[in-house]
């Protein structure tokens, strides 16, 4: 068995790390070790890069200090997860002092933004590399043995990964992402991922397809596609001259099985269109859950941050996916203190989530992101304890509005696939419905029911993050 690390740091919170498993023949040469931080997108690259060293040789450990190889994936949206990268790779001098024959990559937007500083501020990296210079892995790893530090930050506007088939790191069995494109063309003022992760461009939908008709077959039940924008998939076949958008993609990989549930993530307001919305609601293996980031509720924060809507296009967005999807959970992303905020624009931010009635939200203080477009045009002039007061009005609010949309759905009936073990008693299922939410509910004595089972569930009682309910039906 070939062990996988990886560790989770989203913008909230620092996960623990975790490991998953993947059977092979292949016989372990050097050993190297991942982490990643960020985003979705950035670990399913590290499936990616793993499937890459794995093809030449390389064996992964969970243990940092049986490593030869350690990579650090990293994301620059916020500078807390940049600063949480520069602290661990000081705890990595340690165990580089040990075995200076180690090497130590930095992979991914982080890698991309600092480039050659990397080199030259943290001595003891030996590769950068971003995030369209994987397939150069080998070739870095080569160059960095003979002593030479190892650079290849070049984006590309072809680069998709389509041909790669990921190993699948700390799979459940259950779950698998799925990178349906990659870049995002969207110059939001706020955003590095245009400057670090490059040009908008669409993978195939062949391959795509395949991919989630091999997850299926191998026992997969949830696949979500992922990109920056899915909702701007745009893919020509070359041979037919025949366009697919991202309505006809969803729809096709919801006709692999009824079985397979499908979600997405993430949309961008001004893109996604009511022929997504009328996919969804003909498969009902496609979850009824949007991720549906506003930034701000303001108008005139919304176009400092040129995310090219207004507050009340956004609304009427909402009242759209409501229209065609009464049953249809949204979430958000929220930015708060962005340049020149004023404390109505915080009450219109506070506003639009209330009408919104978001199931969940990912909240954060604005942090200015050298290179960006906000960074070269606008002040960074809200004070710190501004930001801080109104995030945590931001936060109680949707605290709030998540336990009432739970309240909500006390007395349903939700079909759950079943994720394992809630995390408080081995007594008791964890899984989601198709809205995404977590429900927790007791196992049945001498039931059939596993990991990977479908089950139909009553909410019955509510916290703020989860539904409790019973098993239901159950034949």
């Amino acid at each position: 068995m070939l062990n996988f690390a990886n560790k989770t740091i989203d913008e909230t919170r620092q996960g623990e790390a975790y490991a998953g498993e993947l059977a092979t023949d292949a016989t372990p040469g050097k050993r190297f070790y991942i982490e990643s931080y960020g985003c979705q997108m950035n670990f399913s690259d590290s499936e990616i890069i793993a499937s890459i060293l794995h093809t030449e040789g390389f064996g992964p450990t969970r243990n940092v200090e049986d490593a030869d190889l350690i990579f650090l994936n990293t994301c620059s949206i916020r500078e807390k997860a940049e600063q949480t990268v520069r602290k661990r790779l000081t705890e990595f001098k340690k165990i580089k002092k040990q075995k200076p024959s180690l090497l130590i990559g930095v992979l991914g937007c982080m890698a991309e933004r600092l480039k050659s500083k990397l080199l030259e501020e943290e001595k003891l990296v030996d590769i950068v590399v971003g995030p369209d210079a994987y397939r150069s892995l080998p070739q870095l790893i080569d160059e960095a043995d003979s002593g030479t530090k190892a650079v290849n930050v070049l984006l590309s506007r072809e680069e998709t990964y389509a041909d790669i088939s990921p190993v699948r790191l700390n799979s459940n069995g259950i779950n698998a992402f799925v990178s349906i494109m990659r870049g995002c063309n969207n110059m939001c003022a706020f955003c590095v991922v245009p400057f670090t992760r490059g040009r908008e461009r669409s993978r195939d939908d062949a391959s795509i397809v395949a991919e989630c008709k091999d997850l299926f077959e191998q026992g997969y039940k949830e696949v979500t596609l992922l990109g920056q924008n899915v909702d701007s998939y745009y893919w020509v076949d070359p041979k037919t001259n025949h366009p697919v958008d991202f309505a006809m993609l969803l729809e096709k990989v919801a006709q692999i099985s009824p079985s397979l549930r499908i979600r997405f993530s993430t949309s961008h307001p001004k893109d996604i269109t009511d022929k997504v919305l009328h996919t969804m609601k003909a498969h009902a293996n496609i979850c009824k859950y949007i991720h549906l980031p506003v930034q701000s509720g303001s108008t005139r924060i919304l176009q400092l941050m040129n995310r090219t809507y207004t507050r009340e296009w956004y609304m009427a967005k909402v009242k759209r996916i409501k229209e065609i999807m009464p049953d249809c959970a949204i979430s958000a992303d929220i930015i708060t203190g962005f340049c020149t905020e004023t404390e109505q624009d915080h009450e219109d931010t506070l506003d639009i989530m209330r009408q919104s009635e978001y199931e969940y939200s990912y909240m954060f203080a604005y942090s200015e992101r050298p290179g960006t477009l906000a960074a070269k045009r606008y002040t960074d002039d809200v004070p710190e304890e501004v930001k801080k007061r109104r995030l945590d009005e931001i936060v109680k609010l949707q605290n709030s509005l998540s336990l009432e949309t739970n309240k909500k759905d006390i007395g349903k009936v939700f079909e759950v696939l079943i994720e394992g073990n809630s995390k408080k008693s081995d007594q008791q299922w964890m899984g989601r419905n198709s809205q995404n939410k977590v429900m927790v509910f007791d196992k049945i004595e001498n039931s059939l029911l596993e990991s990977g089972s479908f089950v139909h569930v009553m909410a019955e009682s509510c916290t703020q993050g989860t539904l409790i309910g019973k098993i239901v039906n159950l034949s």
